[in-house]
């Protein structure tokens, strides 16, 4: 069911670690393959991170198949999910018979207990992000236009972008899952700062509108003792609550930053200086 399984790790464990070893614990790759639908898993939070590319097909959320307990269980027995359509054509979830059309940066809320969710559109690449969660809030979608965008940054330091909260308790109610979209402005390349962790949940970004030629340098690790990731379009990197998470591009891009944990307040970050990254 699960492409790959990736462990939670201790920041000591990056010690000597080769850029391969990072690669492989934090990156997720190959998410969007058409006519497919691709789950991994991370024991961090115990995020589920997956794609679906329906083209011409009607994708269907799988049953779990493992552990023997779970065998034959609806995917969202115990767990909520966010779908956000990345693609440039127009795409549609149906939960439980209700069909939401997505277009593109759309996001769509599916809550716990949810038997059949299934997604079609020729043009659609959804992003899939799922946590556990112990209770069940109303089927919700979320537009840009709906959306709380926050202006942050400045060309002049290169990070001027436009933060849009999509699935955050003010907005869209969640169990744990909380979800957006920022766009980096054209001349900008930074994301992300000031640089910051956050101790009390983990974070997924998926950087994507990359070209095939341009990629993005992701920094992570402990404040004091960084290293750093080079990404290409739509790949996801797992951040855990030790590490920072910020990154530089070749050029603008876009990407989707989703946390989970015990505390679901925007805010709750610990600042760095950028005097304190080395």
């Amino acid at each position: 069911m699960y492409e790959k399984t990736y462990y939670a790790t201790h920041p000591q464990m990056m010690d000597g670690a080769s850029n391969g070893d990072l690669r492989d614990r934090y990156l997720v790759s190959n998410l969007f393959r058409p006519g497919e639908l691709v789950l991994t898993y991370s024991h961090g939070e115990r995020f589920v991170i997956g794609g679906a590319v329906p083209g011409d097909a009607i994708l269907t959320l799988p049953s779990h198949s493992e552990p023997p307990s779970a065998a034959g269980q609806a995917f969202l027995t115990s767990r909520e999910l966010g779908v956000v359509n990345i693609g440039k054509g127009r795409g549609i979830v149906t939960v439980e018979g209700e069909a939401i059309t997505l277009d593109r940066y759309e996001a769509l809320y599916v809550p716990m207990g949810s038997q059949v969710v299934t997604f079609e559109g020729a043009g659609a690449r959804f992003y899939l992000l799922s946590v556990p969660a112990q209770v069940a809030y109303p089927l919700c979608k979320v537009t840009l236009d709906e959306a709380n965008p926050m202006e942050r940054g400045s060309l002049e330091g290169s990070n001027a972008r436009t933060i849009y909260q999509l699935i955050l308790p003010h907005l869209c109610k969640s169990a744990s899952l909380c979800l957006g979209l920022t766009k980096l402005k054209p001349g900008s390349v930074w994301n992300t700062m000031p640089p910051h962790v956050h101790e009390r949940r983990s974070e997924i970004y998926l950087y994507f509108d990359m070209d095939d030629n341009d990629r993005v340098f992701h920094f992570m690790g402990q404040p004091d003792h960084l290293r750093h990731l080079v990404m290409e379009n739509e790949q996801a990197v797992i951040s855990p609550p030790w590490s920072v998470h910020m990154g530089a591009g070749t050029s603008n891009y876009t990407f989707i930053w989703a946390m989970a944990g015990e505390n679901m307040d925007y805010a709750d970050m610990q600042v760095c200086d950028i005097c304190q990254l080395v």
